[in-house]
């Protein structure tokens, strides 16, 4: 029988999580359908994968047995997938460059403006993704390099810290807090924050700043999925934001105003290339973005 490696995510992702809910926010589906698929995979292969009770979801023996196996499998397609779509890419010229938001601020336009006045026979494509998500990105191949927001799971890419920025916090312009001029995180423990499912937790915490200094947890407040979402929420006074100072730059608007905080460890962007990359633009545009870099070595 064939199965999709979809299915076999899945399959992972309840394992690991030992929990169709969590699986199921993890994956962004409902919970139903997963159960669904995952009962659909125990049919197909005529076996019991979990063992189920109201309390608790374990691996089954043969559920422990396939799980490095599923993996490995997952792993091995995500690699054919990425070298298939590198080697494409090469014979194009062209370099696809992942970013989010405002990617490495000024640094971005800068390095990608200086590699095609030395390369003017390479198409660029900058590929925006929500929240993290230049990082499957450059797993599964649809990018070449990224500029990557940290924290992030950068197992099996070669990285470097580019680009430092301070973290501001985005009020509505009536906001009590707007006429300051900086805050403390201390100053937004009663503000609902801006957040979203499709960030990984630890992610989502560190922009938090979760637990704060004094072991609190933020307000949460509305999610969403991308940064204009999140901006119409922040504008309509029904949340805040913490974003990157180039954010404030960037999404500039007369309804929103930014403001430091002041007693948080800034955001690092680090430039991004899979490990076992042997693409030649990809080196390339890796030494202008090495050489435009403005992070002081004691940064890095």
């Amino acid at each position: 029988m064939d199965v999709d490696t979809r299915v076999l995510r899945y399959f992972v992702a309840v394992a690991e999580q030992l929990s169709f809910t969590r699986a199921a926010e993890q994956l962004f589906v409902s919970q139903p359908a997963l159960s669904r698929q995952i009962r659909q995979l125990e049919s197909d292969l005529r076996i019991t994968l979990f063992e189920r009770t109201s309390r608790e979801v374990r691996l089954s023996p043969v559920g422990e047995a396939l799980l490095p196996l599923a993996r490995t499998l997952i792993a091995d397609w995500q690699a054919a997938q990425r070298v298939a779509r590198g080697i494409a890419a090469v014979e194009s010229r062209v370099l696809r460059i992942g970013f989010e938001a405002t990617g490495a601020g000024p640094l971005t336009t800068r390095a990608r403006t200086a590699f095609a006045a030395r390369h003017p026979d390479v198409t660029i494509e900058p590929k925006r993704f929500d929240w993290g998500g230049e990082v499957a990105a450059l797993r599964d191949g649809l990018v070449d390099v990224a500029f990557l927001w940290l924290p992030a799971d950068t197992t099996g890419l070669h990285t470097e810290i580019v680009a430092v920025e301070q973290r501001m916090v985005g009020l509505a312009a009536g906001h009590r807090l707007a006429s300051w001029d900086s805050v403390s995180i201390l100053d937004l423990r009663d503000e609902p924050l801006m957040w979203t499912r499709k960030a990984p937790k630890y992610w989502v915490d560190w922009w938090a700043v979760n637990p704060r200094p004094d072991g609190s947890e933020p307000v949460w407040g509305p999610e969403n999925d991308n940064v204009e979402e999140m901006l119409e929420h922040v504008a309509a006074n029904v949340a805040i934001c913490i974003g990157p100072q180039s954010m404030a730059t960037y999404y500039a608007r007369p309804d929103l105003v930014w403001r430091p905080i002041t007693d948080v460890p800034p955001l690092r962007i680090a430039f991004a290339r899979p490990a076992a990359s042997t693409n030649p633009l990809a080196a390339a545009f890796a030494a202008v973005v090495r050489e435009l870099s403005e992070v002081d070595v004691s940064e890095r």
